[in-house]
């Protein structure tokens, strides 16, 4: 990413951080600083899709739980608010997005 994109990015995650910290609306707070609400919430809606888009590092456990042995080889996916989902060989991929969307949506 070039410099500039990256100023971007940087100005605009303490944008909206300042606006989730300062207790005013969306349009009180762009008001006030002049800023174009709708860039505001273009830039809100891309950094949450980038937050929700990094990878999270798995890592195997060396001696795994006896309970989780006798799934085989099932993968336990951590979602938000302690849950999760074990997900077993052959899983179809398209069945865990469209239930995650669900599963997550209502957290």
């Amino acid at each position: 990413m070039r410099e500039r994109g990256k100023q971007a990015w940087t100005k605009w995650r303490k944008v909206v951080s300042e606006q989730a910290g300062s207790g005013q609306t969306v349009a009180a707070f762009c008001r006030e600083r002049g800023v174009c609400a709708p860039q505001f919430f273009a830039w809100k809606k891309r950094l949450r899709e980038a937050e929700t888009a990094k990878f999270v590092e798995v890592t195997l456990a060396a001696n795994a739980p006896e309970c989780m042995a006798s799934r085989g080889t099932a993968i336990e996916v951590r979602l938000k608010n302690q849950r999760s989902l074990l997900v077993g060989p052959g899983f179809d991929a398209h069945h865990l997005r469209a239930l995650l969307a669900v599963v997550e949506s209502e957290a």
